[in-house]
Parts: C-alpha cells; structure tokens; sequence
C-alpha cells in the first residue's frame, strides 16, 4: 500500500511540476505586452528554464543521494513554489530571466529525487510502470495547465495567477516531509537482479554500459518535447489564427495523449521484463517511441489546418514520451546508490536539448520563413536515437 501511495505522491508531484513550468506559455501574450517583450526576448525566458534546470541537474541529483529524498524534494519543492509566485512580481526582461533561471534551478531535483525514492522503496520488475505513472502527470499537468492560465489570465491577470500557483507545491512540500522515510520499514530483501547495482560505478563502466548514448537519445527526445511546453501553443495560434481558447484547447491534445503513452511504455516494459525479451525491456519501446516522434514531427511539415496538426503533434509527443519510462528504468538499473546523480546527468543533457529547442525554434523560423527546418532537423534526432538505443543495455536475457 505504501509502495502505491509513493507512485501517487510522485504522480502529483509530476502534476504540479509541468503545471507551473507550463503555465508561461499560455501567459506570454499577456507577459510581454505588458512588459514590452519580443518573440525572440521571450525565446530566451523559455530557454533560461532550461539551461538552470540542466545545469542544477547533477548537483541536485547528488543532494538525493547524500541527504536522501524525504529533505531533498521537501526543499526544492517549496523554493520552486515561491519562485512561480516570483515569476508575478517581475518588472522586466532582466528580472523574468532571474525568476525564470532560479527557478530552473530549483525544479532541476524533482525527478532525480524522485528517480532515488523509486529506486530505494521499488524492485526492478516494478520500476516502468511507476516511472510511467510518475510521467504521465506531467504531461497531464502540462495540458491542465494551457486551460487553466487561460481562465486565470480572464479572471485576475498574469501576476495573480503566478501567485495562486504557488499553493499547490508548497501544500505538497508539507505533506511530503510529513509522510515519506527514505527507506522502507517493510522493504523485502533485496537480490541483485532485483535491486540493480550497489557499487559506485566508474566512468568507464558507465561509458561501457552505454551512458553516454542515454545522454544522447534524452536531449533528442527532449528536443522534439519541449516545442510543446514553449512554442507549440503560440505557433498554433499564430499559423492558424485561433483564439486564445481555441489554441489552448488543440494544445491540450498532445499533452493529454502523451500521459496515454506514459502508462502504456511503463506497462510494456514492465511486460516485457517478465518475459524471455526481458533484454529488449527497456530497449523496445524507447525505440518504437522515437520512430513514431519521427514520423510525427516530419508530418508537421505538411499540416494545413489545425486539427491537423495537433494530431502530428500528438504522435510526436505520444512518441517521445514512450522514451521517458525505459530511460529512467535504465538509469536505475545501472546507478544503485548513485541513481539521483546518474539520473540527473540524463536529465541534464536532455534538458540542453530543451534549451536549444526553444531557441531554434524562432531562430530557424525566422531565417527560413517557416517551421519546416526545424521539424525536419528534429526528425533526424530522433531516428539517430532508434540505434543509440539499439546499443544500450542495462538487464540481460532472462533464463527460462
């Protein structure tokens, strides 16, 4: 029963987290015409989010580690809450991209400290689903989020409700640190199959093990994902004339099918690793994922309505997030006592690949006239993750 409570604990986590990183978007009209802010001006905003969030990656990993995830998370929560509320009193461009950075920063330790506590209270066979679960409310938070900034932005303005946001994750930090031990009480023992490596492993190990390639694979599909959190909402709007509502409600649908994908990649790699494929349990749907984000961000080249696009954006998304459940799964498999910092890294480089997402994004479509360049140039990452992931390993074949 604890075991379940943790995953939905994470899972609200995960909610609030895409929630109040995802919210910006839905406020960038209102944001910067009040503060007299460019396309390219508000590229960086979204951008300053993600180089914090990728380089308070491992630091914050290894908090995890040291100090364990009942404090680590309790405090990276609550100090990401009060920089949302932050993100309400700024007064210009210089004082935004601080809000926006330090909260990068703080947000940076939510899914390495979460990756350790499913790591220290999960085995192995129960790691791709939670990791899904886990997942698939961020993408739910994210597409809760277009929705409700629109109905806030109509009833009290973007400085209140960057205020009001602030709630959620400081409620959350109370009840985390209230309820959660680092370790299980009850926790049966632990074989090595089951629970992954204890060791420290060197960084030929790891090389050895295929880190490097996660490091890949997660700043591509990270690349293709991020669109969605940025500039997926006001392309929308801008390329096909649509209302703030109409634009909020064709973003929802990636989202909303992105926490579809969650689920079903856990399951499948679950599935997976109690059968005679268990070496392809990680590998398989992360490579199934990755074409399908391919076939999706190509096909955005050649939507001529709305609808029609979202649906691309969509597959894309559902694709991508198919990659998220086997990448932390592999990166428990391998990191044992180092997990909170192996995970960070991952997230570190993925998380570069959101920061040069969301400036190529107005970048190429400025010198090109179009989006076209940089669907295409996210299409190729994509398929070069396929056989990043066709060399990786992490569990061996299962002896029946």
């Amino acid at each position: 029963m604890k075991r379940r409570a943790l995953v939905g604990m994470l899972f609200v986590l995960s909610l609030i987290t895409y929630i109040d990183r995802a919210v910006i978007s839905s406020a960038k009209g209102d944001m910067a015409a009040h503060l007299a802010l460019s396309d390219q001006s508000m590229g960086a905003v979204f951008s300053v989010f993600a180089l914090g969030y990728a380089l308070a990656q491992i630091p914050s990993g290894w908090l995890a580690d040291r100090y364990g995830p009942r404090l680590a998370l309790t405090a990276i929560v609550a100090v990401w809450s009060l920089l949302t509320a932050g993100t309400g009193a700024v007064g210009g461009l210089g004082a935004l991209l601080a809000a926006r950075f330090l909260f990068g920063v703080a947000e940076a330790g939510a899914f390495p400290g979460a990756a350790r506590a499913i790591s220290n209270w999960l085995d192995r066979p129960e790691r791709g689903l939670a990791n899904g679960i886990m997942f698939s409310g961020s993408r739910l938070g994210a597409a809760l989020a277009f929705p409700m900034m629109a109905w806030l932005l109509e009833v009290c303005g973007w400085r209140v409700s960057f205020y009001l946001l602030a709630a959620p994750g400081l409620a959350w930090a109370l009840l985390w640190w209230r309820w959660f031990r680092d370790r299980l009480a009850e926790a049966p023992a632990r074989g090595p199959e089951a629970a992954g490596p204890s060791a420290r492993l060197s960084g030929k190990a790891l090389l050895g093990a295929g880190f490097h390639l996660a490091m890949v694979q997660y700043f591509a599909g990270n690349f293709t994902f991020f669109i969605c959190l940025s500039w997926m909402h006001p392309y929308l709007k801008a390329t096909y004339r649509l209302s703030q509502g109409e634009a909020a409600l064709y973003a929802m649908l990636p989202l909303l099918l992105g926490a579809t994908a969650q689920w079903a990649a856990g399951w499948l790699v679950d599935k997976l690793y109690a059968s005679r494929y268990r070496s392809w349990s990680r590998r398989l749907p992360a490579m199934l994922g990755f074409l399908l984000a391919a076939l999706g961000v190509a096909a955005l080249t050649l939507a001529a309505s709305p609808l029609a696009a979202a649906v691309c954006f969509a597959l894309a998304t559902f694709g991508a997030d198919m990659t998220i459940s086997p990448s932390w799964a592999y990166c428990q498999d391998i990191g044992g006592k180092n997990t909170g910092a192996l995970s960070g890294a991952m997230n570190m480089a993925g998380n570069l690949g959101s920061f040069v997402s969301a400036n190529a994004f107005p970048y190429l479509a400025g010198l090109t006239g179009s989006a076209a360049a940089y669907f295409l140039i996210a299409a190729l990452l994509n398929l070069a993750s396929v056989a990043c992931w066709q060399r990786m390993r992490s569990v061996t074949a299962q002896k029946l």
